[in-house]
């Protein structure tokens, strides 16, 4: 890093704050020491630091993630979203089965580089700084994740059965499709989780975002995806996650005939046996939730095999409303 006062009054006009001192950043490993204001200087292009970004997931919104920032573009002041190098490892218990996870910012350089112009899946490219972090500069979607968009519905569980959940899934359908595409492509998203499909206000599009996250599975190398994929399912057919404590409050009736096999096997309070909190849930969607539970004992191993099921049993849902 270095002083650079001649940057100060583009840095001021983009931020509209009254910087008193930039600093042209050439180097980003020690990401914790980057504040707003920072230009960040990547083969040739520059960027201004506005502050970190926030993990959004179940109510840690104040927990700000360091090596994510918010931008904006030297050139032409559009927003952007830094993600800088940051590595971590841990475990995953998964079926059974031990999991490595861990991040990975070339792969999600390479899955950037794959799904350019595909709008299932967020936009960006990667930048090399002056010591070789691949930076990777990110489109910002205007709009918010799945549970944002599904809590703006106005009605009770029954009323979103009727008028909307079929126009939910047939959307939610074209995104399995697309990390079903992903998989063909000999690549995962290695995250799937509902505050990663984000629904963009301008096209209507759902995008999947965050790609930086992989695993190792050798049983089933998109398993991980898939089980994802089933947690986002039963959030989207339940419009919320429901818990065994959830239940045994709103429905206590309900909850005496749960037992453990109506759970996911890998959040185990997490209920996937919908149809017993909600009877009029048609059999043939509750049983693509049932593949997902610690009862089953057949898991989808493809995206294909969960769309086999799971597009019919969307054909028998209420038409519902229109978008």
């Amino acid at each position: 890093m270095r002083e650079a006062p001649e940057l100060l009054e583009r840095a001021r006009e983009l931020t509209r704050r009254r910087l008193k001192k930039v600093r042209l950043v050439t180097d980003t490993t020690e990401f914790m020491q980057l504040e707003p204001g920072d230009v960040l200087e990547l083969e040739g292009r520059r960027f201004v630091l506005k502050g970190s970004e926030y993990e959004g997931r179940f109510g840690l919104d104040e927990q700000p993630k360091y090596w994510v920032k918010r931008a904006l573009d030297w050139e032409d002041g559009s927003s952007k979203i830094i993600k800088l190098v940051f590595y971590e490892e841990f475990d995953m218990a998964l079926a059974g089965f031990t999991l490595r996870c861990y991040r990975s910012p070339s792969k999600e350089g390479r899955i950037l580089a794959l799904v350019k112009g595909n709008p299932n899946f967020m936009q960006g490219f990667t930048l090399r700084d002056a010591v070789g972090n691949q930076v990777r500069v990110l489109e910002r979607i205007h709009g918010g994740p799945l549970d944002q968009h599904l809590e703006e519905l106005q009605c009770n569980h029954q009323q979103y059965f009727e008028r909307h959940l079929r126009r939910v899934l047939t959307k939610l359908s074209v995104a399995f499709e697309a990390i079903g595409w992903l998989h063909n492509q000999g690549e995962r998203h290695g995250d799937v989780r509902r505050d990663h499909l984000f629904v963009d206000s301008d096209s209507g599009s759902w995008s999947w975002i965050d790609f930086d996250y992989n695993f190792e599975f050798k049983q089933n190398p998109y398993g991980l995806d898939l089980f994802g994929l089933g947690n986002v399912l039963a959030f989207a057919v339940g419009r919320r996650d429901l818990t065994h404590y959830w239940v045994r409050r709103e429905f206590p009736e309900a909850a005496e005939e749960l037992r453990p096999e109506d759970f996911s096997p890998v959040i185990k309070n997490r209920l996937m046996n919908l149809k017993k909190v909600y009877p009029y849930l048609p059999d043939s969607l509750n049983n693509v939730l049932l593949h997902f539970s610690r009862g089953s004992g057949v898991f989808y191993e493809r995206v294909e095999e969960l769309m086999a099921e799971l597009t019919p049993a969307i054909a028998e849902l209420p038409q519902g409303e229109e978008a």
